[in-house]
């Protein structure tokens, strides 16, 4: 395919990643990144990645690297690989990157705050307030550019400029309104042109959930003992917490149209086949980071609430992690 014009805003351990395989696939791509990380890919004149999950081959991808978005011009496609909480300060300041055409794909956990965007249910439009509490989300950025991408891949930021890519490589990507769309299959065939397993959804919510069941049992769970993904997995201690977080969850789901096919025990062997990842809530608190608490679990307790479905356990775990990350002092 034709090189396409590339920026990822958050060039951190999904982003870097992306970025870096894109640009070894012949995209011209381009990154914003901050800090040390800023200053080892320029130095570098990209990112270097170790693909623990395809043998651990190190290989370089040249990227051009900039401190500020408005440094960038305009592309084709714009990635966003920046944690929930750092999306509204960043999405008012995306428009020198956005020509006619330009697709912004949030590359995020958790229930995203476009997630009602054409959704074509009595919700349609909705705003979930923890995540968009004054609308500043939609205003800032035309919610007709988004495209849908659930991150089916695990990697780490291991030292400035360095990436490790430890487990799978599905991306799966749709419309808000299931259309299939020339963007869409764009978009996918430039991810497989990069290396990735890029899938194209009609039913993308069912793949924001399928994931988010996953992440909002067993990211708190990391980040609160310290375990890995299949420490978690193979704990039937900590599976017991583990089970009600799945079905709550599940329960959610269903009640706003969605519901899943998989179940508890089927997600719990899901995530033993991945192995032994660091979950990105785990890498937050121990990196001092702020967690995305809100899109992995604040925002499934108000959908809850506007469903009328009860989520005790989700709540117990919710008030956990958010004590944890604020003795950190991960929340100021």
């Amino acid at each position: 395919m034709s090189p396409l014009r590339i920026a990822v805003v958050g060039a951190g351990a999904i982003g870097g990643l992306m970025a870096a395989r894109l640009s070894r696939a012949g995209h011209a791509v381009s990154v914003v990144a901050r800090g040390d990380h800023l200053d080892a890919i320029r130095g570098a004149g990209g990112l270097w990645v170790t693909d623990r999950w395809r043998g651990a081959d190190r290989w370089h991808g040249q990227v051009r690297a900039e401190a500020r978005p408005e440094d960038l011009p305009a592309q084709d496609i714009v990635i966003l690989g920046l944690k929930g909480p750092a999306i509204p300060a960043m999405l008012p300041r995306l428009g020198d990157l956005l020509a006619d055409g330009t697709i912004v794909v949030p590359a995020i956990n958790g229930v995203p705050w476009w997630y009602f965007h054409r959704e074509g249910s009595r919700h349609d439009g909705a705003r979930i307030e923890c995540l968009d509490r004054d609308s500043s989300l939609f205003s800032a950025l035309d919610p007709d550019r988004l495209v849908g991408c659930v991150v089916h891949t695990a990697a780490e930021v291991i030292a400035p400029g360095e990436i490790v890519h430890t487990a799978s490589q599905m991306l799966i990507v749709g419309e808000p309104s299931g259309e299939d769309s020339d963007r869409v299959r764009r978009l996918a065939r430039a991810l497989d042109s990069a290396g990735f397993d890029a899938r194209v959804s009609t039913r993308i919510r069912e793949d924001i959930w399928t994931k988010l069941v996953g992440n909002l049992a067993f990211n708190p769970v990391a980040a609160l003992t310290g375990c890995v993904l299949d420490e978690i997995a193979t704990d039937e201690a900590l599976l017991t917490v583990v089970r009600p977080l799945i079905a709550e969850s599940l329960a959610v789901a269903s009640a706003l149209g969605v519901p899943l096919s998989v179940g508890v025990e089927r997600r719990i062997e899901m995530a033993r086949e991945i192995g032994p990842a660091r979950l990105s809530t785990l890498q937050d608190f121990e990196a001092g980071r702020r967690p995305e608490l809100e899109g992995l679990l604040d925002a499934v307790i108000e959908l809850a609430q506007r469903a009328g479905v009860d989520v005790p356990t989700i709540r117990q775990v919710a008030a956990l992690a958010r004590a944890r990350a604020r003795t950190l002092g991960l929340l100021g």
